[in-house]
């Protein structure tokens, strides 16, 4: 999508868009760093926007893999469909009803969670309802991966998974933080 379509789509959802630029090469790499993609077999892409992040996690998993990518947004959503890869699965609804399309498809755990979802704007009570969610199915040792121009959600990790590393990148429009979260036991 071009700078100036993704500007016009941003600007008229910018509540769940939650940026009004597209994130940066750097900032795509910084959220596929910590994937181990040659053992990631089921990967959940939260806030897919127009597919900037999605297409580096696409080029990056073994041919086997599967990745279900969730945007509510019906333009972001066309655009990722392009993509056209059989390993990718978009789902045109809300994170919040994530168990319902691992059942569909048959899919028990998640290895990794890789999100963009503007946890900032959204109600607390939306956000760790879909943070929770994401945890009871991802697998012991799986990774909840958040980007984030601020702070001011980080509670949210801290509370759901007990642990949050944070991981900076400059290189982006504006710079972002890059929040990682590692499931453990009880």
């Amino acid at each position: 999508m071009k700078k100036i379509a993704f500007l016009r789509e941003s600007l008229k959802n910018l509540k769940t868009v939650g940026t009004v630029t597209r994130s940066s090469k750097y900032a795509c790499k910084a959220m596929i760093a910590p994937v181990n993609f040659a053992e990631a077999n089921v990967i959940v892409e939260l806030g897919a926007g127009d597919g900037v992040i999605t297409e580096h996690i696409i080029n990056a998993m073994k041919p086997d893999a599967i990745l279900l990518s969730f945007e509510v947004n019906p333009r972001f959503c066309e655009k990722i469909r392009e993509i056209n890869d059989p390993r990718l699965h978009v789902i045109e609804d809300s994170a919040e009803h994530l168990e319902k399309y691992l059942k569909k498809h048959n899919l028990k755990e998640i290895d990794y969670v890789i999100s963009a979802i503007p946890f900032v704007s959204l109600p607390d009570e939306l956000g760790y309802s879909i943070v929770g969610e994401c945890r009871k199915f991802l697998k012991e040792g799986g990774l909840f991966i958040q980007i984030h121009y601020s702070l001011l959600a980080k509670k949210i990790y801290q509370k759901v998974f007990g642990n949050v590393k944070i991981n900076f990148e400059p290189i982006n429009i504006p710079p972002a933080f890059v929040l990682i979260s590692t499931k453990k036991s009880a």
